[in-house]
């Protein structure tokens, strides 16, 4: 699934796993992941091996079920926990403040500050904003559900992450890490 053209990035955007509920609006950041949500990340990261789409960057919202779901692909794709392992360098990881309860366009900003040397970045966040970035990459290739928990969205980009706008990432697959 790795594109040939050197030139080519590849974005991949992640909603974070399946999340315990809360009992209120003050502990939503501190949410962990439940038991299917821990195996539907492992699952996530499996198949961003499978497809060779191991992330050179990663950016992560604070919140505890993002840093649990960026854990469990690690995990999945690697076998051995984000810290690195024998398959190979480990990726930068940015536990980015304004990835939680972002808006697309913020999101889009992020994006736009990867550096320019990486090929393969995965954002991991929340719905509304995580779906609507991919619907503002690529309007013609999302449905209207949006992503749903533990889902991977894959937009391939232009050669500069700065110059990453509206309608200029095609989607060339999703995946749902469902258990």
């Amino acid at each position: 699934m790795t594109d040939a053209d050197p030139d080519t990035r590849t974005l991949v955007l992640l909603r974070h796993a399946k999340a315990e509920q809360g009992s209120d609006a003050a502990d939503d950041a501190e949410r962990p992941l439940s038991a299917r949500g821990n195996a539907d990340a492992a699952g996530a990261g499996a198949w961003l091996a499978h497809h060779g789409l191991l992330p050179d960057v990663v950016i992560c919202s604070p919140a505890r079920r993002t840093r649990q779901t960026w854990h469990g692909v690690a995990m999945g794709m690697t076998g051995s926990p984000p810290e690195g392992g024998p398959t190979g360098p480990r990726p930068t990881v940015r536990y980015e403040p304004g990835a939680y309860d972002a808006h697309p366009e913020e999101l889009l900003s992020l994006v736009r500050t990867v550096d320019p040397a990486a090929r393969t970045a995965l954002l991991i966040a929340h719905n509304p904003g995580i779906s609507l970035l991919s619907a503002l990459l690529d309007p013609e290739g999302v449905d209207d559900e949006g992503l749903r928990t533990a889902e991977l969205a894959v937009h391939r980009c232009p050669p500069g992450w700065a110059e990453l706008s509206r309608a200029a990432a095609p989607l060339t697959a999703r995946h749902t890490a469902r258990g």
